[in-house]
């Protein structure tokens, strides 16, 4: 394990050589081609060099999460350039920082890379991560890389919140206004075009959402002046995220099928497929949220101040016997939204 690929080749002096298509790379090579040459957060000690990296923090809470990204199941060369793959895994990492209302401060990378990927694809994977990583002043600290027979990707990252201010799923409340911050479907419209070829409406812009999606942390900082506020964010549809929020906080929701917001030119695809790309196309990384209706204008200033949108679609219930369920109130008629939303396991 490297302190990133990194660790045991500098500490002990031994390199290993990785196989990229048709040429070998020397491990050590890389790692060199990867460290940074400075750091950006002052409560790093040590990064990468050593076994693992070293932080000190007493101030605040640490927030970390890990997610891992499989070829062909998550990301597909056929629509994505190697750049992109790496922007887009760490906006789905950072996104998650956003939805915990904390501010991504290290990231670890580990990748397993197969015969079929050249040394520069994986040196620009890194590049899209590091584009993505210095609009946040987050350090690149450590990682892993191995031969493999399929490329995946995983990383780790590690965030900080203020004490006590975690922004956590159960917390929302009967009568609360749930709302959601940007457009939903666009992800899933981006990869239909790249997927369909056809002449589209706004084709750069839905592809732009697919590929380089924007978390929402600024928003969500913003939010620290709110008590208590429940937040997910966007990865599997809305529909999945608001039933997570509804479980754990043990009430219902109903959403409004008419404040649903979407992009411009959305209406240019069937409606078959905008109904599915709305409530369970995921990808967006955008946040859904639940909040107290005297404390919904304190979301809308930090919307504003983000330069984004804030949408109230929907309200919190009380449950009586059960609870987790959604609702959807579409032309004055009630049904019941079933989670079916992506499943990584399926």
């Amino acid at each position: 394990m490297f302190n990133m690929f990194f660790c045991k080749c500098l500490g002990y002096h031994y390199s290993s050589i990785i196989k990229y298509g048709e040429h070998d790379m020397e491990e050590f090579s890389l790692i060199q081609a990867l460290k940074q040459s400075y750091y950006t957060n002052s409560t790093l000690i040590r990064g990468i060099g050593d076994d693992a990296a070293v932080f000190r923090q007493s101030s605040e809470d640490i927030v970390t999460a890990v997610d891992t990204f499989v070829e062909n199941i998550h990301f597909s060369r056929k629509t994505m350039s190697s750049f992109d793959i790496g922007y887009r895994a760490l906006a789905a990492n950072i996104s998650d920082m956003a939805a915990m209302g904390a501010l991504p401060a290290f990231y670890l990378t580990s990748i397993v890379v197969p015969k079929t990927w050249v040394e520069h694809e994986i040196l620009s994977i890194f590049d899209g991560m590091k584009s993505l990583a210095s609009e946040y002043g987050m350090d690149l600290i450590g990682g892993d890389t191995v031969s493999g027979t399929e490329f995946m990707i995983s990383i780790t990252i590690i965030g900080y919140v203020e004490k006590g201010k975690a922004r956590y799923r159960h917390l929302a409340q009967p009568d609360d206004v749930v709302f959601v911050t940007g457009t939903v479907g666009d992800s899933q419209a981006g990869l239909h075009i790249l997927t369909h070829e056809n002449t589209y409406k706004n084709e750069a812009y839905f592809i732009q959402r697919h590929r380089q999606p924007l978390p929402r942390v600024h928003f969500s900082r913003g939010l620290l002046p709110i008590e208590r506020l429940a937040l997910n964010d966007v990865s599997d549809g809305i529909a999945n995220e608001a039933a997570e929020i509804a479980e754990l906080s043990k009430v219902n929701m109903t959403l409004i099928a008419d404040r649903i917001p979407v992009s411009d030119a959305f209406n240019q695809f069937p409606k078959e497929l905008q109904h599915q790309w709305t409530y369970f196309g995921g990808e967006d990384f955008e946040l859904l949220g639940t909040v107290s209706i005297t404390d919904w204008p304190k979301v809308e200033q930090s919307a504003n101040h983000a330069q984004i949108k804030a949408t109230k679609i929907g309200y919190v219930t009380q449950s009586d016997q059960e609870y987790g369920k959604v609702y959807l109130q579409d032309n004055k008629q009630t049904t019941q939204i079933m989670k079916h939303g992506y499943t990584h396991l399926k």
